[in-house]
């Protein structure tokens, strides 16, 4: 238990004292790839017709609409309605904590702050659509012969992004950073 204490007073001390310049300037790339995110979904939701497939690279990519009332590959869309508030809930609270993730990394720690904004940028590009529409609007459609990733959007792509450079860049050892950050 001494080791918890000690990780929870760690993080009290951090939390008073974040660096400075801190990466919360990263949240620009949030903004961009959420504005992204929307404005995908909304050109979908305008030009294409529900699973009407477009395709994109005949063999591989369609444009498909599809709304997806779960999480991903479909998780618990049957569920009732429930996993709307829950995945809004889980959401927001994913977010909460790459905020503060940000807020105590430097700001030219990229390895961290990179994949960081991303997953924020995507958690909350879905949750928009959970709350305005109780589904997320998906239209990307990958395949090969009659096998079809499930459909995904640009915010699952930053999900998944930044889930990946997570672990990559876990792997390596972060180098001190330069003058001012």
């Amino acid at each position: 238990m001494a080791g918890l204490r000690g990780q929870i007073a760690a993080f009290r001390a951090a939390w008073a004292n974040p660096p400075r310049p801190g990466a919360l300037p990263w949240l620009a790339l949030t903004i961009a790839v959420l504005a992204l995110d929307q404005w995908s979904k909304h050109w979908a939701e305008a030009t294409l017709q529900f699973r009407q497939p477009v395709p994109v690279i005949e063999g591989f990519w369609n444009w498909t609409l599809t709304y997806n009332t779960g999480a991903a590959f479909s998780f618990l869309a049957d569920a009732g309605g429930w996993q709307r508030w829950f995945f809004a809930g889980l959401a927001f609270a994913v977010s909460a904590s790459m905020l503060a993730w940000l807020r105590l990394t430097p700001r030219g720690d990229w390895r961290n702050a990179l994949p960081a904004s991303l997953i924020i940028a995507g958690a909350i590009g879905n949750v928009v659509d959970r709350l305005r529409f109780g589904h997320v609007v998906d239209f990307v459609d990958w395949y090969y012969g009659s096998y079809h990733w499930p459909a995904f959007n640009v915010a699952d792509a930053a999900i998944v992004g930044g889930a990946i450079g997570l672990v990559l860049f876990s792997f390596s050892p972060t180098r001190p950073a330069g003058k001012g950050g």
